[in-house]
C-alpha cells in the first residue's frame, strides 16, 4: 500500500518549476526512442518527446516571486468567517480538528475557528501581525500557536538558499507534533488560506508536485485544502470537455488527484489588504493588482482516498504529469498520435481497451480516462518498455537529484 508511512524513495525535482514544459526522467518501465525504430508520428517528435511550451508557469523559481510587494490579502468580517466555519465543518458535530491558518493577519478567522472548538496554527509571513496573534494565544489555553512561518514558500527548492519566513515542513512538522498518517486513513488536518493573487498558478503546480510524490505537507496524510482562488483558477481547477476554453493538464491532475468543491464565492471587496505600510484597508481601483471585478472562489479539496494504484504510484507519477501534459501540448490533436509519440504500446489496442475510438482527441478526454488510460499502458504485459524518453532528460533528472541529496 502507497502512503506517507511506507518509506518511499525521495521525489525527484521535477525542473517544470524553474522552467516550464520541461520534465525529468520517466522512470517506470521507460525505453530510449533511439532503441526503437522511426516511424510517422504526424507532426509530433519522431525522436524524443515534445519539450512543450507552458505560458501558465513562470521562468523564475516559484517562490522568487515578482511580486514582492504584493498586498496581503486579509478576511476581517466576522460573518463571513463564521460562514467558513460552517462550511468547513459540514455537518459533524464534533468540530475539534487542527487547522493550519495561511497568514492570518488580524486574526478574525483564527479567533472564530477557535470558539468553534478547533485547534488552530496561525502560519504568519509578517512580522506586523505577530503581536496581535500572540496576544490572542495566550488566552486560549494551548489551542493556539503562532509560527513566523510563509506556508506558500514551504519546502522550495533543496538546491536553492531561501531565506526566512521559509520553513521546511519536516522542521515545522515536528515543532508541532504533528504525525503521519496513512494516505487511506482519515484527514489529518486541514490548512485554510488565501492563495497569493500573483502566484497562485505556480503554487498550485507546486502543491500538485507534493501531493502525488507524498511529500511536503502531504507526507503526513491527505492533507485538505481549503483556500480561496481567484475566478480564472477556479475555472481552470474545475473545467471538463465541455469547458474546452479552461479545460488544461492543471484541470486534470487535480480531478483526479481530489475531489475538488466549491463551498462559497464572496466578492473582491470584501476582503482587507495589507500594503508596505502596514495599515488595514480596501484595495482602491487605481491599483492595478487585481481585477477588481472578479469573484473569490472558496474551494475545498480533499485527496481522493483511491488516488494511488498498483499502477499509479508516488515512484511513477512523474510519468503520468508528463503524458498529461503531453497530450495538452497539442489538445485538438487526436490522442492516437499522442500515444504514438509517448508509448511503443500499440496505440490503437490501448484505446480499444478504454472503450474509446481512434478519432478521439485530447480535448474529449475527461481527466478519469487519462487515470485510465494510464493504468492500462501500464498493465500492458506484451511490452518491456512501457514508455519513451532520452538520455539528455535522464542526465539532467539525475544531476537534480544528486543537488538534493547533498543538500
Amino acid at each position: 500500500m502507497w502512503g506517507p508511512a511506507t518509506g518511499l524513495a525521495p521525489r525527484l525535482t521535477w525542473s517544470v518549476l524553474a522552467a516550464a514544459g520541461r520534465f525529468s526522467t520517466l522512470r517506470s518501465g521507460t525505453t530510449k526512442r533511439k532503441d526503437l525504430p522511426a516511424r510517422n508520428r504526424l507532426g509530433l517528435s519522431d525522436f524524443s518527446p515534445q519539450h512543450l511550451p507552458y505560458t501558465d508557469l513562470e521562468e523564475s523559481p516559484w517562490w522568487m516571486s515578482k511580486c514582492r510587494s504584493e498586498p496581503g490579502r486579509y478576511i476581517t468580517n466576522r460573518k463571513l468567517a463564521e460562514t467558513l466555519i460552517k462550511l468547513m465543518r459540514k455537518k459533524r458535530k464534533n468540530p475539534e480538528k487542527l487547522f493550519l491558518e495561511c497568514n492570518p493577519g488580524p486574526g478574525i478567522l483564527t479567533r472564530a475557528l477557535l470558539e468553534a472548538g478547533a485547534k488552530v496554527v496561525a502560519l504568519e509571513s509578517d512580522k506586523t501581525f505577530i503581536p496581535h496573534l500572540e496576544s490572542l494565544r495566550e488566552n486560549m489555553n494551548g489551542k493556539l500557536k503562532v509560527v513566523y512561518c510563509d506556508f506558500f514558500k514551504m519546502d522550495p527548492d533543496n538546491c536553492t538558499i531561501a531565506k526566512p519566513p521559509v520553513y521546511s515542513s519536516n522542521e515545522l512538522f515536528k515543532d508541532l507534533r504533528i504525525r503521519a498518517v496513512s494516505w487511506k486513513a482519515g484527514i489529518p488536518l486541514k490548512i485554510v488560506g488565501i492563495l497569493p493573487f500573483r502566484s497562485e498558478r505556480n503554487i498550485l503546480w507546486k502543491l500538485l508536485y507534493d501531493l502525488y510524490s507524498c511529500t511536503s505537507i502531504y507526507k503526513y496524510g491527505r492533507v485538505e485544502l481549503n483556500m480561496f482562488v481567484s475566478e480564472k483558477e477556479y475555472q481552470n481547477l474545475t473545467a471538463g470537455p465541455k469547458n474546452p476554453n479552461f479545460y488544461q493538464a492543471l484541470s486534470v491532475l487535480w480531478q483526479v488527484a481530489c475531489d475538488v468543491k466549491l463551498l462559497h464565492v464572496e466578492p473582491w471587496s470584501s476582503f482587507d489588504i495589507c500594503p508596505q505600510n502596514g495599515q488595514l484597508g480596501k484595495l482602491k481601483h487605481r491599483e492595478p493588482l487585481e481585477p477588481i471585478q472578479q469573484n473569490l472562489y472558496f474551494i475545498q479539496m480533499t485527496p481522493r482516498k483511491t488516488l494511488f494504484t498498483e499502477e499509479l504510484t508516488p515512484v511513477n507519477y512523474d510519468v503520468f504529469f508528463h503524458m498529461v501534459k503531453h497530450c495538452f501540448g497539442k489538445r485538438n490533436a487526436k490522442l492516437v498520435d499522442h500515444l504514438h509519440s509517448l508509448s511503443p504500446v500499440d496505440a490503437k489496442h490501448i484505446l480499444k481497451q478504454i472503450r474509446k475510438n481512434e478519432d478521439v482527441k485530447t480535448i474529449n478526454m475527461y481527466p478519469r480516462n487519462f487515470k485510465q488510460l494510464f493504468q492500462t499502458i501500464q498493465c500492458s504485459e506484451d511490452y518491456a518498455h512501457k514508455w519513451l524518453c532520452n538520455e539528455n532528460l535522464e542526465d539532467s533528472a539525475m544531476y537534480r537529484t544528486d543537488c538534493q541529496n547533498v543538500s
